[in-house]
């Protein structure tokens, strides 16, 4: 038993029944083919729901005891584990729902409980309220669905066309439901079930809340009456019982108060009605014998005996008329079986016809059908029911014709006794019978409305022969001209047979039911020519007045008479002459039967045009004139209203209202004061009417010209002072007519200011001539208007308070007078405003132009004003509140939001705003409910166009409202905070928006918000196969939800708490992104924008989430992304295997799970298409191309979305005003050609719009496509996709990319999103397969180069290269990112750097040659070929890039050729760069580069373009000339004299000027360093010139000798440098080498004239300083001095100190070895002998001083030594004992770091994090890396620690080398050759001067210095240092360099120094 007491939160009375309702609405209503299985579950399951109707469960004594005992005990919850405690209150409540409803306790506490769940959707409500509603919504599900499933039964009158089976199961069901006594039940509710009595028990209980919880009591109501339409959709007629039952019911009905039924009751009589129905059987339709099979009036005996006895019973019903009805439609029913064949048995029954339909008149029975059931408000609202009457009243007239003669007989008889006693002055008889009269206006008013726009009077018409109009054939089922029915002539001979002799006193009802009859575009017609030929028949009578009283002829006859009856007594229109009509007037029977007349007259010029032109323009009657002249006369003002309406009725064809405009201006209507005295205005409404109706049509310019100053402004002014302004304050006898006043005047305004557009000319004041005399022309009325509303003026004032008026009224949700019109007045009102404010900036910026004199205000500001009724600015508030009304009053909801979108986006009123609306709760949750409400709204409907029903309008309207309330958030959140967004949205306002804590609606007290409304629209079917509903079902609407949901996300302040929310509460992305991609094809611009949002925001929850390391989340979006399996999702939990099924998106496609689908990712890029269709070019025949165009232009602007588009309603007007202006007949002719060839460019426009935001859309879709790509691959953790994956994932998007693009009609405007896509892709291939490298995996040679295969990585090479092609000579800038994905592509085969570990060069030249071919040989040999076969066509694009265009694409081109040189051995690109000129070019352009690189170099930082360029080229020229091909073809084009004529080489900066303009930030360089980015790439290559020309040394030697001599001033000041930072030490690294390579051995200078007088002038330049150069240079870079700047270096630069320092190690090092090899040189080339050598050393050993003094003894001796002191041979000594000591030092740290790299695994983490700190930039940076990437990056630091080493090993060696070559030659010379008086001849002309200089001073004491030179030597050059010299050897010379070369020049030079050999 406890199991069953458990209590269900979802309340068994409420969410079961829901659930019902929603599957059979989804099955039946909507056709949904899923629910068809789930109805046939529901219904077994709620069976006894439908049979025991309201019944509800019992109370009982155990309920009571376990529900008072859940505060203490607990109770247990359907769904949740254990018991839950609830507090005693919420029990209290239970019981008093329990009695109020008299339902059990424990589904009382559920309805409770269901209550506070649903609480928030019902602001404003307790949950005791919410139940209240919840147990009535239970009801209405129930009712609601047996209604619906009784309607989709097969039925007789109508069927719902739905699949045989679910007709067939529903059909099955309700019968089984009828058999077991449905109809006894819904009877006894009816009689059970008592609004009032409800509502009382309710207000008893203080179950009833506000004003909205009252109004929800309708709920009751209708609950009542879909029980009994369900009877009455019960298309098959009830059992015997169940309609003797029901006609049991209506005996006791009684009337409501007026007389009519209720709608309960109305519902009844139609089920009676419709069982007695047998109208079926004359309509012959083919399923007719199995309806007369199934009729139990023809097959059960019983069924009719039982109903004829008992309406033939003689006891009166409670409702005489209503029994009288039952009887009429019986006696029908038997008058058409006793027709029948089947009819003869039942005679009996059949005979008494005639008695029951005497009977049925004798009971008043039209009178009753006209009071009682056409005043029910339901009846118009049901087709069945006008359908049934129609047949019952037309039944009647053509199945007993004999009864309506007897009526008419009887009429013309009572027609004659009242003329009698009219005569005799004596009392009417009392046996006058109405009925003719009754019946007549019966028909009248039935047809009179047609809310359905059925045209039923259409019946009562025949065509005649003669009536041969072409619109009216074939509409009588179908038959063209074919003879009509039987019943239709018989009904048409009624309609004419009424009308002949007629008596008077039937003449009003005849002319009342020809309106109704009359009611209908076709039916107008045809009662037009029925009083057109009634008057001919009669034209020839006797008396000269037309016979028949119901003709045209006779009613413009009778009005022409009165008119000049009238006229005659009218000498002046005094008010007097109303108050006592003249004896001339009118009677009271005249007035109704003028009334009726003119009411007919409007009705039929109303529908038919014809009629109204031809009876305007008949020559005698004159109907307009004769109106207008009674105008003027003495009648009554209900007359004048009448006559103001029906020439309202004629000014709708626009020629009529033309000539009425200037009538009305001469008769100059008067309007009286009459009205006023008598409280009553038709004159004033019917006046209003008339200017509204004429203002549509046509309002002439030159209104009342030649009387009065022209235009429309008196009657303007009459309507606002006269009849708008005093409405409020006049006295009313009817208070509806106050809001029908203020609705007509309304009206007329709304209409002007819509068709008023502001022009210049409105703010120029023209003159007008009137009477000789200049005045001020009247402006446009519009522009009146908009004056008024833009000024704090009455008009204003009164709009503004009108609408508070109207939201006060509509807040206390009860009827009152006139609400319709109060209503329409407020639409008004909201429309005026609404234009006001779109027209207003418009107007503004045109009176601001004109410089007049007026003075206006924004609207948005006047509405800030206080209200004079409330004392508070709350104006906007009030339009707000209309929002809140949106369910009974969509229209002003729509305009209301429509204000608010335009006042949203003035920032500045947006946060006043935000203030307004929070400054009272109440209000504040009533506005924000209102805005809920309009979100909420389940009716709205997208795409429903304008000409359909009222339903479709308003559901259209309530999505334009959704649309509108989206665009007011969406402007909103862009602007600053607080804002209107925010507070609707549910952020906090008034504290920092990141602090909100979004929750659940009724969480913490949260209220429902906007926010839930729009993610609870998105969630609507995510659940689903089918995915989110609104996205098919609305669009744009979806569109724009996920545009907020996007903008919460992206803006810094409210994407916290969104995001937390979304993931949390909602799952939302997850939910949504499984659906992707959303397939539209009826609007594919909606469904790419919807995809674009949801990517976006995607991307950024995938940034968030990496960056919080919410793993979990990460990786489940990265693999609903990413997969390539099918993969059941895992559900949220509780939810069955079922739904997990469903909800798997690829479970359901492939039930195989080893085959792959599609990656989510491919497929939504699969629903981007790339093609666009462009609208063809405009053919015109009139208009000319070019200035169409040019107007097309001129109309552009951009739109909300940010779209350039034309606007299409300004261009029609432009167009259509140009052909307006067209002079003479030839234009008039071609109208109709021109106006065609206008459509044509209107359509184009449109077209073209359509074009533009299809192609913006795609923009957008790609763009968050390719972020959310780039975001997958850059910010989700590494580790989440696997390098493998990562490299297929990477091709197939790759691929896929280029797929689409390259295909032939792909739009070019998508490419660079493409080309964007493409490069940040290939960069992530490149690093994936790099790294995957660097981690060792996949470089076998079999699987191919990485995880991708080889044959993958080709397809993508061809694939960017056909890309490169495809964009031809246009694209430049698109090329760059296509260059830059070839350079990344290209780096894969990239070979990585390798340690050099000193032992490779052992290997044997034949193993190195025959070693198998690596990867990357291969690939790159592979990706060279591809590259070939694309011939000279690729090297075109690439090659003009490179010279010519945009910076980056020419950098990135330059450097794309660089890559290609590099790989291309066969030198192909060389060829052809050389051969097509773009080499010369590229080498000319450096001298045009020159000016830019000057302007680089002033000290305010420039744009650095120019630089970057001038390196790329710089790096391509030196790649070009590492071939000797290259550089020789460098050295044609003229390269170094280029760079001769280059001056910026001179322009050497002041570094001290320029530290203080340092840029702040380190990007910008300093200009010396800028300087240093010029000249170093300059040494660069020359350098690799030198040495690629060895064979043709001289050629370049010599040209670059050229270029230092020009430069010669700036080289010494380079080399005299004081300061050695790094920069300094590379200039020096690169002069001293190219020097020293300008004089290499081997040149015979002799043959040379030109290179011998260069060189010689270089030695002339350099010689004097060579001593100060070697002594500063050398002395600085070894010893002591070396640390110092070593040390210096790293204080300047700490952060990146330790490369910093190798470099600068390096830089010295080859400092010293270049000086030593010039020394080298020099000595080699003076002589191979040493006795003929040069000295370049003094002969002293000593080493120089300050070796361990320190700078400061060096550099005091340095400026005062003398130019000829050379310097001693001590330095040399002092090199190459340093060489040797450093040798041996980075011998040891090379050796470490390679046992480091060997053992990398086994390094403790500390020494790995040092390694990598140099590599990692910002502090922290090492702590945040992974251990995989930390291994790597020490990896690559210690290869670069090792290759650092052994580059500086081999510079000591040769360094070594050197100083031991140049010390053996000077100690051979000064030893044993040198004898100073014997100057030798030297090798260079002027070397005697040196010579001789030489021998002055230094070599003066050579004799007894050599012993000295000897001793100091033998002291330096000791055994330890030639022991360690050895070692080198042996460490290291034995497979680098020449071996045995330092040993034989250690013997020699110990030989020279007479020492005995060393023991090794």
């Amino acid at each position: 038993m406890a199991a069953q007491m458990a209590v269900n939160s979802g309340a068994s009375l409420w969410g079961p029944l829901k659930e019902l309702w929603e599957t059979v609405d989804g099955a039946v209503l909507r056709r949904q083919p899923e629910s068809v299985h789930l109805l046939d579950l529901q219904l077994k399951k709620h069976k006894p729901s439908f049979l025991s109707l309201f019944k509800n469960p019992p109370k009982s004594a155990e309920q009571r005891e376990k529900v008072r005992k859940a505060s203490t005990e607990g109770i247990a919850i359907q769904g949740q584990q254990g018991s839950r405690l609830l507090p005693e209150q919420l029990l209290t409540e239970a019981f008093i729902l329990s009695d109020l409803f008299d339902i059990g306790e424990l589904a009382a506490l559920e309805l409770l409980l269901a209550g506070e769940q649903q609480q928030p959707h019902f602001p404003g409500l307790t949950r005791g309220l919410v139940a209240v509603l919840l147990y009535w919504d239970g009801k209405l599900c129930v009712a609601n669905s047996l209604r619906t499933l009784i309607q989709s039964r097969h039925g007789k009158t109508f069927t719902l066309d739905l699949s045989g089976e679910l007709v067939a199961f529903t059909t099955r069901f309700t019968d089984e439901l009828m058999s077991q006594g449905l109809t006894k039940r819904i009877l006894t509710l009816v009689s059970e079930i008592s609004v009032t009595r409800e509502f009382e028990r309710l207000q008893k209980e203080r179950g009833l809340g506000n004003e909205k919880h009252r109004k929800e009591k309708d709920v009751v109501e209708e609950y009542t009456e879909d029980s009994i339409n369900s009877l009455f959709s019960y298309q098959s007629p009830l059992s015997k019982d169940d309609t003797l039952a029901l006609i049991g019911h209506l005996e006791t009905v009684t009337a409501q108060a007026d007389g009519s039924l209720d709608s309960v009751n109305m519902a009844l009589v139609m089920a009676l009605l419709y069982c007695l129905d047998v109208s079926f059987i004359e309509q012959g339709t083919e399923d007719r014998e199995d309806l007369l099979q199934a009729l139990p009036l023809l097959t059960e005996r019983q069924y009719v005996a039982a109903v004829h006895s008992r309406l033939m019973d003689g006891q009166s019903w409670k409702l005489p008329g209503l029994q009288a009805v039952c009887r009429l439609a019986w006696a029908l029913s038997l008058r058409v079986l006793s027709q029948l064949p089947q009819g003869s048995a039942l005679v009996e029954f059949t005979e008494a016809d005639e008695a029951l339909a005497d009977q049925a008149l004798l009971g008043d029975v039209f009178l009753f059908m006209k009071e009682g059931m056409l005043g029910c408000e339901t009846f118009a609202q049901e087709e069945f029911y006008i359908r049934r009457l129609h047949s019952l009243i037309t039944d009647f007239l053509a199945l007993m014709p004999m009864k309506v003669k007897q009526l008419r007989n009887r009429a013309d008889e009572d027609a004659r006794l009242v003329h009698m006693s009219l005569q005799m002055d004596s009392e009417l008889p009392s046996s006058l019978r109405k009925d003719l009269d009754h019946l007549m206006i019966l028909i009248g008013e039935f047809y009179s409305r047609d809310p359905f726009g059925l045209e039923l009077g259409l019946e009562f018409w025949c065509p005649t022969e003669s009536l041969q109009h072409t619109s009216l054939q074939g509409s009588y089922l179908g038959m063209a001209l074919q003879r009509p029915p039987h019943k239709q002539v018989v009904l048409s001979k009624f309609v004419r047979q009424m009308g002949d002799l007629l008596p008077s006193t039937l003449y009003i009802s005849y002319l009342r039911m020809l309106k109704g009859l009359a009611n209908g575009p076709q039916c107008a017609h045809y009662c037009f020519s029925l009083l057109k030929t009634n008057g001919a028949t009669h034209s020839d009578n006797i008396q000269g007045v037309s016979g028949s009283p119901v003709s045209w002829e006779h009613f413009f006859h009778s009005l022409m008479l009165y008119h000049e009856n009238l006229r005659r007594d009218l000498p002046n229109p005094d008010a007097a002459h109303y108050r006592h009509p003249p004896l001339r007037g009118i009677t009271q029977r005249e007035l109704e039967g003028l009334t009726s007349f003119l009411q007919l007259l409007t009705t039929i010029i109303t529908w038919s045009e014809n009629a109204r032109l031809a009876l305007c323009e008949h020559p005698q009657w004159t109907p307009v004139v004769v109106m207008l002249g009674l105008l003027q006369c003495s009648v009554p003002p209900v007359l004048k209203a009448e006559l103001l309406h029906c020439l309202a009725a004629f000014g709708k064809s626009p020629e009529i209202a033309a000539s009425l405009w200037q009538s009305l201006e001469y008769t100059q209507v008067e309007l009286n004061e009459i009205e006023s005295s008598c409280e009553e205005y038709p004159l004033t409404r019917g006046f209003c009417h008339l200017i509204s109706t004429l203002v549509e049509s046509s309002l002439p310019v030159n209104l009342g010209a030649g009387l009065r100053v022209p235009g429309f402004q008196p009657y303007l002014n009459f309507l606002r002072d006269s009849v708008f302004l005093p409405f409020p304050t006049r006295a009313y006898r009817r208070p509806a007519e106050k809001w029908e006043v203020a609705d007509s005047a309304l009206e007329v305004f709304h209409k002007l200011l819509r068709d008023y557009e502001p022009q210049p000319s409105d703010f120029v004041q023209e003159m007008v001539e009137l009477q000789g005399e200049q005045v001020p022309a009247h402006k446009p009325p519009g522009h009146s208007i908009m004056f008024h509303l833009l000024n704090d003026s009455p008009m204003l004032a009164l709009c503004l308070s009108l609408l508070e008026e109207g939201v006060r009224q509509l807040d206390t949700y009860a009827p009152f007078p006139g609400k319709k019109h109060l209503e329409s007045a407020v639409l008004h009102c909201l429309c005026l405003l609404d234009l006001a404010l779109q027209k207003e900036v418009v107007f503004m910026d045109l009176l601001r132009e004109s410089q007049a004199s007026l003075l206006v205000s924004p609207l948005e500001q006047l509405l800030q004003g206080v209200s004079p009724q409330t004392r508070r600015a709350d104006h906007i508030v009030s339009i707000a509140r209309y929002l809140y009304h949106s369910s009974s009053n969509p229209e002003a909801a729509f305009q209301s939001a429509k204000i608010l979108r335009r006042i949203a986006n003035y920032p500045n009123i947006q946060i006043r705003l935000v203030g307004d609306f929070t400054h009272d709760q109440a209000v504040s949750d009533k506005l924000m409910a209102g805005f809920v409400e309009c979100l909420d709204n389940e009716e709205a409907e997208e795409g429903a166009e304008k000409g359909d029903d009222q339903q479709k309008k308003v559901a259209r309207i309530r999505h334009e409202t959704q649309i509108h309330i989206l665009n007011l958030l969406i402007t909103s959140l862009e602007l600053k905070t607080p804002n209107l967004a925010l507070y609707l949205l549910g952020y906090e306002v008034k504290k920092p928006v990141s602090s909100t804590n979004l929750q659940d609606p009724g969480v913490l007290g949260c209220p429902r918000s906007c926010l839930h409304a729009i993610l609870s629209l998105l969630q609507r079917g995510t659940e689903k196969r089918s995915g989110p509903v609104l996205t098919q079902q609305a669009p744009h609407l979806a569109e724009l939800c996920y545009q907020v949901i996007y903008q919460l996300c992206a803006c810094p302040d409210t994407s916290g708490p969104t995001m937390r929310y979304l993931r949390t509460s909602q799952d939302f992305l997850f939910s949504h992104l499984q659906h992707l991609p959303f397939i539209l094809p009826s609007n594919q611009i909606a469904a790419l924008s919807q995809m674009s949002w949801l990517m976006k925001t995607a991307a950024i929850e995938l940034r968030v989430t990496s960056l919080n390391r919410q793993r979990s989340h990460t990786q489940r979006l990265v693999s609903l992304l990413l997969d390539d399996q099918p993969h059941t999702q895992h559900t949220a939990d509780g939810e069955s295997g079922m739904e997990e099924e469903t909800r798997s998106v690829s479970g359901f496609l492939h039930f195989d799970t080893v085959s792959k689908v599609r990656r989510k990712l491919l497929s939504v890029l699969d629903a981007i298409d790339f093609s666009q269709d462009m609208p063809e070019l405009l053919q015109l025949d009139f208009f000319e191309r070019t200035q169409i165009e040019q107007v097309i232009s001129n109309c552009e602007h951009v739109n909300e979305q940010g779209h350039t588009v034309c606007n299409v309603k300004l261009l029609h007007r432009v167009l259509v005003a140009e052909v307006n202006a067209l002079q003479g007949m030839a234009a008039i002719g071609q109208r109709p050609l021109l106006m065609e060839e206008v459509n044509s460019i209107l359509q184009q426009v449109v077209d073209r719009n359509r074009v533009r935001r299809s192609l913006s859309a795609k923009r957008h879709a790609l763009q968050s496509w390719r972020s959310l790509v780039e975001t997958l691959l850059t910010a989700c953790p590494a580790d989440l996709i696997p390098a493998d994956d990562r490299q297929l994932i990477i091709r197939d998007l790759l691929l896929d990319l280029h797929d689409k693009v390259l295909s032939e009609d792909a739009a070019g405007e998508l490419m660079p999103i493409v080309a964007g896509a493409v490069f940040t892709l290939t960069a992530h291939l490149s690093q994936s397969v790099l790294s995957e490298q660097q981690q060792g995996v996949g470089l076998e040679a079999s699987s191919g180069f990485a995880s991708i295969a080889n044959s993958a990585l080709h397809l993508i090479l061809r694939k960017l290269l056909d890309f490169i092609l495809c964009t031809g000579g246009g694209y430049q800038r698109l090329r760059a990112h296509l260059y830059g994905s070839l350079l990344y592509y290209l780096q894969i085969a990239q070979k990585p750097e390798e340690p050099d570990t000193l032992q490779t060069a052992g290997k044997a030249m034949w193993e190195r040659l025959t070693a198998p071919e690596d990867g990357f040989s291969k690939l790159q040999r592979e990706n060279l070929a591809i590259i070939e076969s694309y011939g000279k066509s690729l090297m075109e694009v690439v090659c003009r890039d490179a010279c010519d265009g945009h910076e980056i694409s020419r950098m990135l081109a330059l450097a794309v050729l660089d890559r290609i040189l590099s790989i291309d051995r066969q030198n192909q690109w060389l060829v052809y760069v050389c051969n097509s000129g773009y080499l010369r070019s590229l080498v000319e352009s450096l001298r045009q580069d020159d000016a830019a690189l000057q302007s680089l170099l002033t000290p305010q930082p420039p744009l650095l373009k120019p630089l970057y360029i001038y390196e790329s080229k710089m790096a391509l020229l030196t790649r070009v000339a590492k071939t000797g091909q290259g550089a020789v073809e460098l050295l044609r084009c003229g390269l170094v004299a280029q760079l001769m004529e280059c001056q910026v080489f001179d322009m050497v900066p002041d570094s001290d000027a320029h530290r203080v303009m340092r840029d702040p930030s380190g990007f910008i360089p300093s200009p010396m360093d800028r300087y240093r980015q010029i000249l170093l790439p300059t040494l660069r290559l020359f350098q690799v010139i030198l040495t690629s020309t060895t064979m043709n040394h001289q050629q370049g030697a010599a040209q670059v000798l050229q270029w230092l001599i020009v430069h010669a001033d700036t080289i010494q000041a380079l080399l005299r440098c004081h300061e050695l930072s790094m920069g300094a030490l590379q200039e020096l690294s690169l002069l001293t080498g190219i020097i020293s390579k300008t004089a290499l051995p081997g040149t015979n200078i002799n043959k040379h004239t030109k290179l011998k007088q260069t060189l010689l002038l270089l030695c002339l330049i350099f010689f004097p300083f060579h001593s100060r150069l070697c002594l500063s240079l050398l002395s600085c870079l070894v010893g002591s001095e070396r640390e110092r700047l070593l040390k210096q270096a790293e204080i300047s630069a700490p952060g990146d100190s330790a490369e910093r320092r190798e470099e600068m190690e390096v830089a010295m090092q080859q400092v010293c070895a270049n000086i030593m090899e010039y020394c080298q040189t020099l000595l080699l080339q003076s002589s191979t002998q040493a006795q003929f050598s040069i000295c370049l050393f003094s002969p002293s050993g000593s080493e120089p001083a300050g070796r361990d003094g320190g700078r400061a003894d060096l550099s005091s001796t340095l400026p005062s030594m003398a130019y000829s002191r050379a310097p001693s041979l001590g330095l040399v000594l002092y090199l190459l004992k340093n060489s040797a000591a450093d040798f041996f030092r980075f011998h040891q740290s090379h050796r470490q770091s390679l046992s480091k790299l060997q053992s990398l695994d086994q390094l403790p983490p500390e020494e790995l994090k040092e390694l990598c700190q140099g590599l990692v930039s910002g502090p922290g940076g090492v702590e945040k890396i992974s251990s995989v990437q930390r291994s790597l990056l020490a990896k690559r630091r210690l290869v670069q620690l090792i290759n650092n080493r052994a580059k500086l090993l081999a510079l000591c060696s040769y360094v070594i080398e050197t100083c031991l070559f140049v010390l053996w030659r000077h100690l051979e010379y000064y030893l044993l050759h040198c004898t100073p008086t014997d100057p030798k001849d030297s090798l260079l002309p002027g070397a005697s001067l040196y010579r001789s200089r030489l021998t002055d001073d230094s070599f003066g004491g050579l004799q007894a210095s050599g012993t000295q030179l000897k001793s100091d030597m033998v002291a330096g050059f000791g055994e330890a240092l030639q022991r360690k010299l050895l070692e080198v050897e042996g460490l290291y010379s034995q497979v680098r360099s020449r071996y045995t070369f330092i040993q034989a020049l250690v013997r020699r030079i110990r030989g020279l120094l007479r020492q005995p050999k060393i023991s090794r």
